[in-house]
């Protein structure tokens, strides 16, 4: 397990040396993670909830830790002994890994004395916001590939080998079937796929060479490479090579397709296979693909039985920063939490005071997801609730008959991870769950239906109230 207490911010650092000097070390305060909103992302898929685990897990300043810090000169002394028996002593609330989360929802709560919470901020948003970023990616992919399976292929474009690494495991939790990345694989027991390149064809003094080569290697799951040269050609030779297959009492596994015209050359591809007695081999496409182009695929009729998708997918190349904020919400005050909130002249940009939590409000007849209710943490709702369009407040909705989910769970108590982490399997079968309780029209990658977020109305009260007295003093 890796001691990542260094990764962080200097000016982390210089607040926390700054409240020990002051005496405001010990505060209970409340910060609140969330993500503002993006024009090409609708809805987000959480992850990196195990990693975040493991880093609060290790917080600990090492000898060499203090001496660099020391070396910089700009700490009291003091605050650096202080340092060497540093450990989280705080709560963490999270939602679950898999979770579909929206714009200014509190995904992540943390409550902590002031020095620890201010700590963790830098590591928490890195971590969560990059993994949250590529399995939203992947979701929108897989959502766009219309059950075709769909493998990670872009560890070699990946911004760095944590990127690729933890990058391949959200892009699981997104819903991929696999990934190209051994490692990742191995870490995680994810399936792992892969044949070979255009280098294994060029190395070879023709291509139907390099196919027969390639098929006594691993005859029973030949999946070839066909656009080194000539795709068409490609295909022919890869037929043959699938004929001498068949006769030696082996099953071809099919073909890929790396550029050119994806929707034609799958087309064409599909009928030569048929025509020479392999309907079950499949057509798999690699390349730039991203849910975008794979929409036009469907539309054009493309026959394409599987994806490899890389950089776009691990770079999440049209949207690369999920835009996470960590921002606080409450301090304590003599003994009482008293709300705090960012005022900014841009609406996007003030915050939602106090000690807050997370509802999902689900229709009992259907079981779809109606709204989600951001709400002080000490509120509880009956039958009929009626929630109301935070800035359009003419806009109301009642509900009659709903079950209602806390989505934070408490994840640490007293520094103490209390949480029972699930499998990768676990939460992979939970983002399906709940993906598939969204209606497609909140899904649906242009235009999508704005799904209700909504603050109850002590939440909402508080909120103007404290614009109102800040608004009366300026």
């Amino acid at each position: 397990m890796r001691n990542l207490t260094m990764m962080t911010d200097l000016y982390q650092l210089t607040m926390m040396n700054g409240y020990f000097l002051q005496g405001k070390a010990k505060e209970i305060s409340v910060f609140d993670v969330f993500f503002r909103q993006k024009d090409t992302m609708n809805f987000a898929v959480f992850a990196g909830l195990a990693q975040a685990i493991e880093y609060i897990e290790n917080l600990h300043f090492s000898e060499e830790d203090v001496e660099y810090l020391r070396g910089l000169d700009i700490f009291h002394p003091d605050f650096l002994e202080y340092l060497k028996n540093f450990k989280f002593t705080g709560e963490l609330y999270s939602v679950r890994e898999g979770d579909v989360v929206y714009p200014q929802e509190p995904i992540m709560i943390v409550k902590a004395p002031l020095i620890e919470a201010q700590l963790i901020e830098t590591a928490l948003l890195n971590i969560v916001s990059h993994q949250t970023l590529i399995a939203t990616k992947s979701a929108r992919i897989v959502q766009a590939a219309q059950g075709k399976g769909v493998v990670e292929f872009g560890l070699r474009r990946a911004q760095g080998p944590d990127a690729g690494i933890y990058g391949a495991r959200a892009s699981i939790i997104g819903g991929c079937n696999g990934t190209s990345n051994v490692l990742t694989g191995q870490m995680f027991n994810i399936p792992v796929k892969g044949t070979h390149s255009h280098s294994w064809v060029m190395s070879f003094d023709s291509e139907l060479d390099a196919f027969r080569a390639f098929a006594k290697v691993y005859p029973d799951s030949c999946l070839l490479l066909v656009d080194t040269y000539d795709s068409v050609q490609g295909i022919k030779n890869a037929i043959t090579v699938f004929n001498e297959l068949k006769a030696a009492g082996h099953k071809p596994m099919g073909i890929r397709l790396d550029s050119g015209d994806l929707a034609y050359l799958s087309k064409l591809a599909r009928k030569m296979l048929d025509e020479a007695g392999f309907p079950d081999a499949i057509v798999m496409a690699s390349g730039d693909i991203d849910e975008f182009l794979l929409a036009s695929l469907n539309n054009q009729g493309a026959k394409i039985d599987m994806y490899g998708v890389g950089t776009k997918l691990i770079t999440s190349e049209d949207m690369p920063s999920l835009g996470a904020v960590y921002k606080l919400s409450a301090i304590e005050r003599k003994g009482k939490l008293l709300p705090r909130m960012k005022i900014s002249d841009s609406i996007v940009k003030v915050t939602n005071p106090g000690f807050k939590t997370l509802y999902r409000l689900y229709d009992k007849k259907t079981g779809m997801a109606v709204a989600d209710l951001i709400a002080l943490s000490d509120e509880t709702f009956g039958k009929p609730l009626t929630i109301t369009h935070e800035t359009e407040r003419w806009k109301t909705t009642t509900l009659n008959d709903y079950d209602i989910r806390c989505m934070l769970n408490k994840i640490f108590e007293n520094g103490k991870n209390i949480y029972d982490s699930p499998t990768l399997d676990s939460i992979v079968a939970f983002a399906k769950s709940e993906k598939s309780k969204f209606w497609d029209e909140y899904k649906r990658i242009d235009n999508p239906q704005i799904y209700k977020v909504n603050l109850s109305d002590k939440l909402y009260e508080l909120k103007h109230k404290i614009l109102k007295e800040h608004k009366s003093r300026h």
